[in-house]
């Protein structure tokens, strides 16, 4: 009996058009694969410079649309099969809400970039929603697919550094040095708006991955936190600095810094992890090493796709040892996991741990209910409770 491939899954991206940056990678990225193919959107909120994305895309005129309210109502006019597999969604903040509970309601699975919703009460319903209509819901937190950091989740959670007693991330950039908000720079300009970006600056834009980088590679849950958000360039309403510390369940001490006005700097993500036994340390600029320092022995550098990783880091690395892989290769990784799990959930059956591996609503929520309480802790200058 002849094997047939399966078809490519059909996926309507909403923002992303023209002059965006983060929809060409999202694009880019799902490209690498062959899994799926962009066929339908509504790309931008004006709806000319919608239609005139679509149009430059290779957007049908009936799947080509002025806003995603107009989608939304032309897939479910569409016969099931030939509807849209999965919803990609990379507007500002401000919408995520609205558009991820609509198409998760209406049973289409989602992505959505981070941070997932303004309020932890959003993003509480949207998990409920998608409990209830057992679909699948990935959250774009693209560090967590560098084949080097599935290898230092491994090592942590397989004990290499024994009980861990210290966590240190920071991820710092410089693009907001300057008042940029005020030359009319489209990413700027909404990051720093209180009404679309939501409560928090830098916290939200890149705290919001620190976070989920700690979560996915240590598995520890913080117990309480304290913060200090300022805004260092004059005038700008939201944080453009913060810094943390971290207490987690079982005694752990972790600090995080997120800060968006270091001059010069890029974008410089590190993780630190120590435990009684060694020390990983992992950097985004240098993504395809991991350095593990031990407490008795020589320390070791892994590199990407040697063949002593684990399964799960050979997995997410594309091209040989030694050519570097980076950013769109990371979000390809996660896109990977979300697609396997639409894919399985198609035929019947579930997804192993190691296909269906992506950041979930369930991470998103608990991303936002973090940003909610470090600002609650800076505003009132004291320790607080987080429940996750």
């Amino acid at each position: 009996m002849n094997q047939y491939p399966p078809r490519k899954l059909r996926y309507a991206m909403i923002g992303g058009g023209r002059d965006a940056f983060i929809g060409a990678v999202h694009r880019h990225a799902i490209a690498l694969d062959g899994q799926a193919e962009l066929a339908a959107g509504a790309l931008s909120s004006t709806p000319e410079k919608a239609r005139a994305s679509g149009r430059a895309l290779g957007l049908t005129d009936a799947r080509n649309h002025a806003c995603w309210q107009v989608l939304l109502e032309a897939e479910l006019a569409r016969p099931t099969a030939e509807r849209v597999d999965l919803v990609i969604i990379v507007t500002p903040t401000d919408t995520h809400f609205p558009i991820a509970q609509a198409f998760a309601e209406a049973g289409f699975h989602v992505v959505c970039d981070k941070p997932l919703t303004h309020t932890g009460a959003q993003a509480t319903m949207l998990v409920e929603t998608v409990a209830r209509q057992g679909t699948v819901f990935g959250v774009t937190y693209n560090y967590t697919g560098y084949p080097m950091v599935r290898q230092a989740r491994e090592m942590v959670r397989s004990g290499a550094l024994g009980r861990i007693r210290k966590v240190v991330v920071e991820y710092n950039q410089g693009w907001l040095a300057t008042a940029l908000e005020a030359t009319g720079n489209k990413q700027a300009s909404w990051r720093t708006d209180p009404a679309r970006s939501g409560i928090a600056g830098a916290l939200g834009d890149i705290g919001s991955h620190a976070e989920n980088l700690v979560s996915t590679v240590t598995g520890l849950q913080i117990e309480e936190l304290v913060a200090d958000l300022g805004a260092l360039v004059s005038g700008r309403a939201l944080d453009d600095d913060a810094s943390m510390l971290l207490r987690f369940k079982g005694g752990a001490r972790g600090v995080l810094v997120a800060s968006q006005i270091n001059a010069g700097l890029e974008n410089d993500l590190r993780l630190r992890v120590s435990g009684e036994d060694g020390t990983l340390e992992w950097r985004q600029e240098e993504p395809n090493r991991l350095i593990h320092h031990r407490r008795e022995g020589p320390t070791e550098i892994f590199t990407r796709a040697s063949p002593w990783l684990c399964e799960s880091a050979r997995r997410a690395g594309r091209i040989p040892a030694g050519h570097p892989e980076g950013f769109i290769e990371a979000f390809a990784n996660v896109y990977r996991g979300v697609f396997a799990d639409i894919r399985a959930r198609k035929a019947g059956t579930t997804a192993g741990p190691l296909d269906a591996d992506y950041p979930t609503v369930e991470d998103g929520a608990r991303g936002v209910r973090f940003i909610e309480s470090a600002v609650a802790s800076s505003a009132e200058r004291r320790w607080l409770p987080f429940s996750g």
